[in-house]
């Protein structure tokens, strides 16, 4: 309390947290290191969702809330201009992690709240978004290296971290094979003793404690390593990461995968966390301090995926082993946690030791994005998950998806010849769209009419003496004989669990012995008739809201950035030209006549059938935002900010005279006149003006008029980090040069 009273009324955030960090508490840092001044309340992109909750505080007041998976794409954005609180965004999303490896659903000022059970509330599931940990995670960590890099090094071995004690259980290994559907319960009597200790201490009796009922307090190294090894328990060589926590993966109009189905997308994502937490690692050359716990899950990962993948491909069986050992794992990291919790022991093990496995496991990544490579040189999104006969683990592939095709060019893994073999398979594939010059999230197709769906395969009859003694005796409660002779399972049947309950029901009857006998004979009919493994959700089965023949602008818009920063990476004229292609078929560039609406204004998706639908603040204006900045020359790297050169063809140019209105870093408002041929930005609220002609130059005007120049478009690491503060005495920089 003396420390906080102590503060003054207006600090910065480097500041405090040093305040904090002097005074030898163990939470303070935590507490100080992870607080966001922030005022807006973010639920969803979409107003309609019922869950929705939006709220701004009156002057004065800080406040924020919003679903995690969205709030952090947000908050990427938001760092980009705010530079010094990327910690604190990292801060708050790695301490609302659990131990077993994921997030809890919402954060809010005060902390993080997960889903619980509610009979009475159709909306109210509980289970784990596991795809957006990884992948926004690795980018603020990133945005944190670029502009930071030897402040985030020397976090990694501070152990002022946390985790959420989340009271869902997630179920072993065999559990999850029989029914991977069904895979967390909800333990009601923990979350009694967490909400016991929230009456009792506020927010933190929601996290972990020890075995001496003292928080459980961790590295960031830990943090980032947990979420990388729980992944490699899912995972599944050749066909992907096994969605087994009872959420969809990014993309929710694919929700009715869940259980079944194995993600691509977030084993590209998983490939860039382990290059890059690896580099860290191997750049902080430390030794790593871990939770006894995570140690052993670290050795029992690392012994699963030592051996390197064999270059023929693996067999059913092989798959199968490693999916087990893997599994088992997982399982045994879970099970220590839910009944024994954190001992409290540590272990110090070899920064080299963990790198290596990590790239170990690299190369089982690899190699399973590179088996789903299709024959016409894209990528497969996601695939189901089956065994065969023999028990061996199998793929059935789905169609074409956008986003698998994101996620392969976001991985860091593919040469820039192949990138390009993916672009030009991407505009030839029906996925493009010409007439907005744009790309579906999964090609248009014809769907069986309602009357063509519930059909027995023709030769059922001759397959299953249980259908013809059903039939000869008028027995309804299983098949039914349609007018056109054909036969259809009987309309209660509205899935396999309630055709197995029929099936037993009639083990009673004269019909038992065949009942029996043919039980998975008729599982099968069944399945053969409605296909239900392959059901994926609305992106199966609708025409809009993400559905079949729909452009996602999210998506599209996480394909243009993807493209922006492959061809930033690049000097290969090719990329750049893509990129253009892509920035073409954006909303903003088309008329309203086309898009449907203001082209300025940002909606969910366009169907075949109209202009665009929902409007919204959805996550494609961040990464528009993220991509306008580079197309614009802003780039950050080793702290040092560059100002060029500008990567767009065209930069629209100001052809007449105009004013830019701005906020300045002190909070006045300001105007700057700005002369024809020119373009205005700003970055960390100060101007700066683009001129395209002569050689690279910046021009810096300080406050009191004083000017002077630098070669070439990057400031000093003592000018950038004054800009990122918003102490800079700079009141404009002129860019001189493309």
């Amino acid at each position: 309390a003396e420390v906080l009273d102590e503060l003054p009324e207006g600090v910065t955030r480097d500041e405090a947290v040093a305040r904090a960090q002097a005074t030898g508490d163990p939470d303070l840092p935590r507490v100080v290191g992870e607080y966001l001044p922030l005022l807006f309340s973010r639920r969803h992109g979409d107003p309609s969702r019922p869950w929705n909750a939006f709220s701004v505080p009156a002057p004065g007041g800080h406040d924020y809330a919003g679903n995690w998976r969205d709030i952090f794409q947000n908050w990427e954005a938001l760092c980009a201009s705010f530079p010094p609180f990327v910690e604190a965004v990292v801060a708050r999303f790695v301490n609302a992690s659990t131990a077993d490896g994921y997030n809890p659903y919402r954060l809010t000022r005060a902390g993080f709240e997960w889903e619980v059970p509610d009979p009475d509330d159709p909306w109210a599931h509980i289970g784990y978004w596991g795809d957006h940990q990884l992948v926004y995670l690795m980018r603020l960590l990133r945005q944190w290296r670029r502009h930071r890099p030897g402040t985030l090094l020397a976090c990694l071995s501070r152990a002022d971290h946390v985790y959420a004690d989340v009271p869902y259980r997630i179920a072993d290994h065999a559990a999850t094979l029989h029914n991977p559907r069904a895979t967390i319960r909800f333990d009601r009597e923990h979350a009694a003793r967490v909400e016991e200790r929230v009456r009792a201490e506020g927010h933190e009796g929601r996290l972990v404690r020890d075995a001496s009922g003292a928080l459980h307090r961790v590295t960031l190294a830990e943090k980032l390593v947990v979420p990388l090894l729980v992944k490699l328990t899912n995972f599944v060589p050749e066909i992907g990461l096994w969605l087994t926590t009872q959420r969809p993966e990014w993309n929710d109009a694919n929700n009715a995968l869940v259980g079944v189905g194995a993600s691509v997308v977030t084993l590209a994502h998983l490939r860039g966390a382990l290059a890059l937490v690896g580099e860290l690692l191997e750049e902080a050359d430390e030794e790593l301090v871990l939770s006894a716990e995570v140690a052993g899950l670290w050795r029992d990962v690392s012994a699963a995926l030592a051996e390197p993948p064999p270059a023929g491909g693996l067999s059913p069986a092989r798959r199968r082993a490693v999916l087990d050992q893997l599994g088992a794992a997982g399982e045994a990291h879970r099970r220590a946690l839910y009944e024994r919790g954190f001992g409290g022991e540590r272990e110090r093990v070899p920064a080299g030791e963990v790198v290596a496995s990590l790239r170990a496991a690299g190369a089982w990544v690899e190699h399973g994005l590179r088996a789903n490579r299709r024959a016409d040189g894209l990528y497969h999104a996601y695939n189901l998950l089956g065994f065969d006969a023999d028990g061996g683990a199998t793929a059935r592939r789905l169609p074409v998806m956008l986003e698998g095709q994101v996620a392969i060019l976001d991985a860091g893994l593919l040469p820039v010849d192949e990138q390009l073999e993916v672009l030009d398979a991407l505009r030839a594939s029906d996925l493009y769209r010409a007439d907005q010059e744009s790309y579906l999230l999964y090609p248009d197709r014809d769907l069986p009419r309602f009357l063509e769906r519930n059909r027995l395969p023709d030769d059922a009859r001759e397959r299953s003496a249980l259908v013809r003694a059903l039939l000869d005796a008028g027995e309804r409660s299983v098949v039914v004989p349609g007018e056109d002779g054909a036969l259809h399972f009987a309309a209660p049947l509205r899935n396999a669990a309630v055709l197995a309950d029929a099936l037993s029901a009639l083990e009673g009857s004269r019909h038992g012995e065949l009942a029996r006998a043919e039980r998975e004979v008729l599982l099968d009919l069944y399945e053969e008739t409605f296909d239900h493994a392959a059901f994926t959700g609305r992106s199966g089965t609708f025409y809009g809201y993400e559905g079949l023949g729909s452009i996602y602008w999210h998506q599209v818009s996480k394909l243009l950035l993807a493209v922006r920063e492959l061809a930033d990476g690049s000097d290969d004229p090719r990329l750049e030209a893509r990129y253009a292609e892509l920035r073409r078929g954006l909303g903003t560039h088309r008329s309203p006549a086309e898009y449907g609406a203001f082209p300025t204004d940002p909606y969910s998706h366009t169907p075949s059938f109209a202009g665009v639908q929902q409007p919204g603040m959805t996550g494609q204006v961040k990464e528009d935002y993220l991509a306008r900045l580079a197309e614009l020359g802003v780039h950050v790297h080793g702290g040092r900010l560059h100002l060029g050169p500008t990567r767009a063809a065209a930069l629209d140019l100001l052809e007449a005279p105009a004013t830019l209105a701005y906020v300045d870093p002190a909070g006045a408002a300001r105007t700057l006149a700005l002369e024809p041929g020119t373009l205005a930005l700003t970055c960390y609220q100060v101007p700066i003006v683009l001129h395209p002609g002569g050689a690279p130059r910046l021009v810096l005007t300080s406050a009191d008029g004083s000017q002077r120049e630098v070669e070439g478009f990057v400031l000093d690491a003592e000018a950038s980090a004054a800009l990122f503060e918003r102490r800079a005495a700079l009141v404009r920089v002129d860019v001189h040069g493309r």
